[in-house]
Order: structure tokens, then sequence, then C-alpha cells
């Protein structure tokens, strides 16, 4: 499947740290998100995830179980 990132209007964190090390989200057409390395930008590759998919890794994020 081939999807369309010509108008994603990429975003970081309101967390990230002043340095690149961190990845930008876009919200997508139907819920989807778009996920990418900062560093890479528009040359890196990009994981797009479903609405669903996306709900379900912020609700175990916020569910502190990613946490070390």
């Amino acid at each position: 499947m081939s999807i369309d990132l010509a108008d994603a209007r990429w975003f970081k964190s309101s967390r990230s740290g002043p340095n690149q090390d961190c990845v930008e989200a876009a919200h997508l057409v139907g819920g989807a998100v778009a996920v990418r390395d900062s560093k890479a930008g528009d040359l890196g590759p990009v994981l797009v995830f479903g609405p669903d998919a996306w709900d379900g890794f912020n609700s175990a994020v916020r569910a502190g179980k990613f946490d070390r």
C-alpha cells in the first residue's frame, strides 16, 4: 500500500530535547499516524499505524507498560 505523505504536517513532542534524537509524528487522513526519525526527515523510512494500533500504543504508554 502506498500512502501519500506530501501534505503531512510533522510535529515533535513538547517533551523532546534540544538535540535531534527524537521522533516526529503526523496525523493522516482516516485516523492513521505516521512516525519517523527526526534526524532522517524526508529521506528516512516512515512507519504508519492504523488508528486502533496507535490508540493501543498510547494506552500502553500511559499505563507505564514501557517504563524501565
